[in-house]
């Protein structure tokens, strides 16, 4: 039972949203950034928007990524995003192994997360966008 599995806090992952400049505009998307000098095993991302747009309860499909290895001090794409759901609740569940123990945590990002005044230049990305830690 998930009660009795003992869950390390987790340090050193990132995720970010970040924009990159085409031609035809911006494309957004989701990275995960690990800053461990350790890779990281097994690693399971769930993600899913929701809430309220136009007054009517929203939610989008949710979605599961697996990626088996994301070496030490690594970056992974995740998937893309459209910014059509940033007025909802952004939830990005991510867990993985390090050795033998599960590490487990919740992203989430709020309405109003990419307000063009808190976009930044994400350093490990080189890309301007929302860095959740």
């Amino acid at each position: 039972m998930k009660k009795d599995i003992d869950f390390s806090p987790v340090t050193g992952v990132k995720l970010a949203i970040a924009k990159t400049e085409t031609e035809s505009g911006e494309d957004w998307a989701v990275y995960i950034i690990n800053l461990n000098l350790i890779e990281l095993k097994n690693v399971m991302i769930t993600s899913r928007g929701y809430g309220e747009l136009e007054g009517e309860q929203r939610k989008t499909s949710t979605l599961r990524h697996l990626i088996e290895e994301l070496g030490a001090q690594s970056i992974a794409k995740i998937e893309p995003i459209d910014p059509a759901v940033f007025e909802l609740t952004n939830e990005f569940w991510v867990s993985y192994y390090i050795l033998d123990q599960i590490f487990d945590k919740k992203f989430i990002f709020t309405p109003g997360s990419f307000h063009p005044s808190l976009q930044r230049m994400i350093p490990e990305l080189g890309l301007e966008g929302v860095l959740h830690s």
